[in-house]
């Protein structure tokens, strides 16, 4: 079964467009901070509160930027800085698929994106040697519990590294 699938019979993201708006082109000015924060697990929170609207994450998990080291939810006029624990993303489900190619790994994060390891999603090891997978523009997914030992159980011994291979390529995870 893949992804697409997958996270449509959970249904959590339907309706939800899967274009991403231009933000790369949006360049308001800094309109303040504002108290949202994402905490290590990836869970978004509004004045110490939980956002409990997944819909309403998923918009603003379209909206955020990383810029100079911080994270900003911005629209064509406004700009505004929340706080991330670790990394805005954290990628929930895997999936591996064989093809003719060899083995794609697909993931999904918690907020809807669907991507491929690949060198557009590469892996990254952390200063804490924790893996982590590039989304987009600057902005990271740390693995969950159930995705990292998915992919530790096809990982392969190289050169005293444990990589995964996936669109091609060989990946670092530990």
């Amino acid at each position: 079964m893949d992804l697409t699938v997958l996270s449509q019979q959970l249904g959590r993201f339907l309706d939800m467009p899967s274009q991403l708006p231009p933000i790369d082109q949006w360049h308001p000015d800094f309109s303040g901070d504002i108290d949202i924060r994402i905490d290590k697990n990836g869970k978004w929170f509004h004045e110490g509160d939980p956002i409990l609207r997944e819909k309403l994450m998923r918009l603003f998990s379209t909206i955020l930027k990383y810029e100079g080291g911080e994270y900003f939810l911005v629209t064509p006029v406004e700009k505004w800085r929340i706080q991330v624990e670790d990394q805005p993303f954290v990628a929930v489900l895997s999936n591996n698929i064989t093809t003719e190619m060899g083995q794609n790994i697909e993931l999904i994060t918690n907020t809807g994106d669907e991507l491929v390891i690949s060198s557009a999603h590469n892996l990254e090891i952390d200063a804490h040697e924790a893996p982590k997978v590039h989304v987009r523009a600057g902005m990271f997914a740390r693995l969950n519990r159930n995705v990292y030992y998915d992919l530790a159980s096809s990982a392969l011994a190289k050169d005293g590294r444990y990589m995964v291979e996936s669109a091609g390529e060989l990946h670092q995870i530990g």
